[in-house]
């Protein structure tokens, strides 16, 4: 990876009309200012967002007063992502909390952003105190956590809402209602404005954090850590996106607070397609014969990637994974493999298991894939948001780079800025995706609606393994139409981008279906939000040099017209369109069938069927 980053800090804000003690971000658009013993963040001069409450249990802490030390500009490069060149820049402020904890701000003209920095620690952290106010009232989309962040962002206006009962880690009130919260959390502080908050970079010494109720206070709450500190010690940085929907798409905010990339050679990083065993049969890879039919179906797609599940240390027919690898790189395709992290689920879950824990293991088996051939793995089943876990995904990032092997991480938290940090993250689970049909049957009638929420939520932070694109069904139907399932290749960003049905699903689409796989991107130059609203429909445009893919899809049972305004295109040609075809023009059972045709003029608006959805392909002409 060609990198560029530069960081100027000055000592001064020249240009700077406010006082030090209002912090302001470079466009002007965001202020904060004191709000008891907190700061409440002000978007075009109208509060947004009230932290009545900062610091850390034991210390008392200072009224704050904020003084400027610097501006931050970075320029860096992704190789994966929304956007290939991120330029941001930020005001940067400091304000003394008490002797030994200071809270440094950065406003960025996307957000804002802030971190405790504490000294002269001895022994375990005190409880942070953290709290954001969200009024009872006002629109949010909340996840339920659980350890794999698999759950729905339903909107509501109240934080009184029941827990799903089957999830794991459920906390509830007295009177029933769920008590805890996972990242990212979007609100609509006003109409039209729009505010998502995360966390970023989190280190070796920190754990990830989520939130918890008490009346209209969401309190951030950093899982188990159990390191003993001695010296200074700095939190994750927490973020809050703001602005306009199309403010919240196209930020990169998440990364722009994390730490440069940390390895020196990027050129062996490759993103692509890759054809996916375990959706189709609900099992694992220890059948040989179906491994080759999935290779092939790559090789036909002109896919990149093959990845071979679970249980490929249990080989049928005398045949092993070495075989299978060997089949692989045979056709031209690079295969990548699955492993248990022996941290979560481990009792009954399938192998192989414990070879990566420890350093030593972990080393001999990463050396061994590299020898063998294969490209990259995926490793699931963690066990939360604890420092144990975060320190250990960074140890497998780290000793996978050191074996050219690209990294899937799966039942895992959901991207706080590793992707930068360590470029051969090519993406993460955490998301109620395309796999829960083969669990239970909630998913069949809540998708459409679901699937329309997650750009404007999850997809934000960071790559979104959802496992897109089905087109038959597996151990529960789907009712979404094929437009619809392929729009979602390009809606949600992944730099692995799965393709979980069986080959012959995919075998029997049109030739144009088939020719789209070959080429799809799955980084992008630039990324734009056209239109939609969260669990009504979404259109975003995405950049792959001058190439244009447009996608959209309805998230109602009702057919509905998705607003198509392309002009930031300049001197565009739509190449190619994919929709819904006429119920009435096709004999197929359910909302299904295509409509595709080749050099038509961009629409400013496209008809969807009930769950439906589209892509088109236009050529930019510079």
């Amino acid at each position: 990876m060609k990198k560029k980053f530069l960081i100027f800090l000055t000592t001064c804000f020249g240009a700077l009309s406010l006082s030090a003690q209002q912090p302001v971000s470079p466009n002007g658009k965001l202020t904060v200012s004191n709000s008891g013993q907190g700061i409440s963040v002000n978007y075009q001069k109208q509060e947004v967002l009230n932290i009545p409450v900062l610091g850390y249990e034991g210390i008392k802490s200072n009224r704050l007063k904020f003084k400027p030390i610097g501006k931050v500009t970075a320029n860096y490069q992704m190789l994966a992502g929304k956007k290939s060149t991120c330029t941001n820049e930020a005001n940067e402020y400091v304000a003394k909390l008490s002797g030994n904890l200071q809270l440094v701000l950065r406003l960025y003209n996307d957000g804002a952003a802030f971190r405790y920095e504490l000294s002269g620690l001895k022994g375990k952290l005190p409880k942070e105190k953290t709290a954001y106010m969200i009024p009872e009232g006002t629109k949010r989309w909340m996840l339920q956590w659980t350890d794999s962040y698999e759950g729905f962002y339903p909107m509501s206006t109240t934080g009184k809402i029941k827990p799903i009962g089957r999830m794991a880690g459920v906390v509830k009130s007295d009177e029933g209602y769920n008590l805890r919260w996972g990242f990212p959390t979007l609100v609509e502080p006003q109409e039209g404005v729009f505010m998502l908050l995360s966390e970023a970079n989190i280190e070796r010494n920190q754990a990830a954090a989520c939130l918890y109720t008490e009346g209209d206070l969401l309190h951030v709450t950093p899982d188990v850590n159990e390191v003993n500190l001695k010296g200074k010690w700095h939190s994750p940085w927490r973020i809050a996106i703001i602005g306009s929907m199309q403010d919240l798409i196209q930020s990169t905010l998440v990364t722009d607070v994390s730490e440069p990339c940390k390895l020196s050679d990027t050129s062996w990083i490759k993103p692509g397609v890759v054809s996916w065993i375990y959706w189709a049969y609900n099992h694992g890879s220890n059948d040989y014969n179906i491994i080759k039919k999935y290779v092939d179906m790559a090789v036909t797609l002109k896919l990149p990637y093959v990845l071979i599940d679970a249980e490929w240390d249990e080989m049928k027919d005398d045949k092993t994974i070495e075989d299978a690898v060997a089949y692989a790189n045979s056709k031209g395709v690079k295969p990548m493999i699955w492993y248990n992290s022996s941290v979560g689920w481990i009792d009954g879950a399938p192998t192989p298991k414990f070879r990566l824990n420890k350093p030593e293991d972990r080393e001999k088996e990463f050396a061994w894939c590299e020898k063998i051939g294969v490209a990259g793995v995926k490793i699931d089943f963690f066990s939360g948001d604890c420092q144990r876990d975060m320190t250990y995904c960074i140890d497998l990032l780290e000793s996978a780079a050191k074996h050219h092997l690209l990294v899937n991480f799966h039942g895992a938290t959901v991207p706080r800025g590793w992707q930068r940090t360590y470029p051969n993250l090519m993406s993460t689970e955490g998301v109620y995706g395309a796999e829960w049909y083969n669990n239970v049957p909630t998913f069949t009638n809540v998708a459409a609606s679901h699937n329309t929420t997650l750009p404007f939520t999850r997809n934000i932070i960071g790559p979104m393994d959802y496992t897109p694109c089905t087109f038959s069904d597996s151990q529960h139907p789907h009712i979404t139409s094929d437009a619809h399932e392929l729009a979602l290749t390009v809606l949600y960003e992944s730099a692995l981008q799965h393709l979980a049905d069986k080959p012959e699903s995919y075998l029997v689409q049109p030739q144009q279906v088939q020719d789209f796989f070959g080429k799809l991107p799955t980084t992008w130059d630039e990324t734009r939000y056209v239109s939609g609203y969260p669990g009504e429909s979404v259109v975003l445009a995405r950049r792959s040099g001058e190439t244009w893919y447009v996608a959209g899809i309805n998230g109602t049972n009702d057919k509905k017209v998705l607003d198509v305004d392309l002009s930031f295109i300049s001197g565009a040609k739509c190449v190619q369109t994919f929709a819904d075809a006429d119920p009435a023009q096709y004999q197929l059972t359910g909302n299904k069938g295509w409509l595709i045709t080749s050099g038509n003029q961009i629409p400013k608006q496209i008809a969807t069927q009930p769950r439906g959805g589209f892509v088109l392909v236009i050529k930019s002409q510079k």
